[in-house]
């Protein structure tokens, strides 16, 4: 089960990140994932919405550079050594990740997974017994 995830590029000024807050909340489209990542000219915001259709058509009017793509959702236990399990079924199928980020909340974690090879990833996740969730899903936890 793949999620839909939107990257956005950002001029690395102050502000751009609120501008992008206050116009999906406007929209009443509610950022479920995200992190930042930045050098010194840009940012990316990468982030899960539970309206993917909705988000990349606001933001692409009013001019934002964005793209959707394709990412994994576990879910795990949060607790120690759950995350070495599951990267160690990534690494042994010869996966690549190209990046991840994770956030937790009680006794759950959630980690958004870009790998090399999606199905595969994907796949594997299942064959270990490992629950691939939706976005959508997010909000039960």
């Amino acid at each position: 089960m793949l999620t839909k995830q939107l990257s956005i590029f950002l001029e690395n000024k102050r502000g751009r990140f609120t501008e992008v807050a206050k116009l999906l909340g406007v929209e009443n489209i509610n950022m479920t994932a995200f992190t930042v990542s930045e050098n010194s000219d840009f940012g990316i915001l990468r982030l899960i919405v539970a309206d993917t259709d909705k988000a990349l058509h606001v933001l692409r009017n009013n001019k934002y550079a964005v793209t959707e793509a394709d990412v994994i959702c576990l879910h795990c236990p949060n607790q120690p050594g759950a995350l070495g399990k599951v990267m160690d079924y990534i690494t042994k199928a010869g996966i690549f990740i190209e990046y991840m980020y994770a956030f937790a909340e009680g006794e759950s974690a959630h980690i958004i997974i870009r790998p090399d090879d999606l199905e595969l990833c994907a796949e594997v996740l299942r064959e270990n017994s490992l629950e691939l969730i939706e976005a959508s899903e997010l909000y039960k936890f």
